[in-house]
């Protein structure tokens, strides 16, 4: 789950009368998290949401290097850079969805994508996983070396996120994001064919992890998200 002292939430329009979600207010934070996913590698959406649970056969091309014998792949290749790609998370919104940082990883647990390594008399190669071995000589690749040089335009993103902090945004059903201020109470009401305001209500969502990943897996397979994470799976 998310950070205890920052709490992310969704502030729900629902119409009562036809049981859907008309659309969401929410702050920066939020966006950004939805913003996020568009950063997510393949394999990286196929492990969240469960191979099982994707439409297509893209479930089954990961299962198939999950399944491959190391020994069938290139020398310096690891099956990790297909299972595990590298994928843009950044605080405080990382709690959303799991973390690739797992027992069944075949990295040591102080590996990480900023932290590169060779070996120590061959200088033509560099990983960021110490466990794979030189091309030329077959030793472990662990001398780590140092960055040196201007944050690349990711780190910046993971601290800051995308979009700017002192506007409210709207998010409707679809994932349709927009400033609210770009768009008026009256012309939602009128764009949702809404004629009895009593049929109105709200509901303030707290986001935890269980919701992150269903709105992932939602956006994948649904016009109507908001109305299937926060309706039909809470019926």
């Amino acid at each position: 789950m998310a950070s205890s002292s920052f709490k992310l939430t969704l502030k729900l329009l629902i119409d009562t009368k036809r049981e859907k979600v008309l659309y969401a207010e929410t702050s920066k934070s939020v966006v950004d998290f939805l913003f996020n996913l568009l950063c997510l590698p393949i394999a990286t959406v196929i492990r969240i949401v469960n191979k099982n649970q994707i439409v297509g056969s893209l479930g089954n091309l990961y299962q198939s290097v999950e399944n491959l014998d190391e020994t069938y792949m290139q020398p310096g290749q690891h099956k990790n850079l297909l299972l595990k790609p590298s994928a843009l998370m950044f605080s405080p919104i990382s709690g959303l969805l799991p973390s690739d940082n797992d027992s069944s990883s075949n990295s040591s647990s102080n590996d990480s994508t900023d932290v590169f390594y060779r070996y120590q008399y061959h200088r033509d190669y560099v990983t960021c996983d110490r466990t794979i071995h030189c091309p030329n000589c077959k030793l472990s690749m662990n001398a780590q070396m140092n960055f040196v040089g201007e944050k690349v335009a990711n780190e910046i993103a993971k601290k800051s996120g995308f979009v700017k902090e002192v506007v409210t945004y709207i998010v409707m059903d679809d994932l349709t994001i927009e400033p609210l201020s770009d768009i008026s109470f009256p012309t939602l009401l009128n764009k949702f064919n809404v004629k009895d305001l009593d049929d109105l209500e709200t509901k303030v969502i707290e986001l935890d992890m269980n919701e992150g990943v269903n709105l992932l897996k939602a956006s994948m397979q649904s016009k109507t998200v908001l109305t299937d994470v926060f309706l039909k799976n809470s019926a």
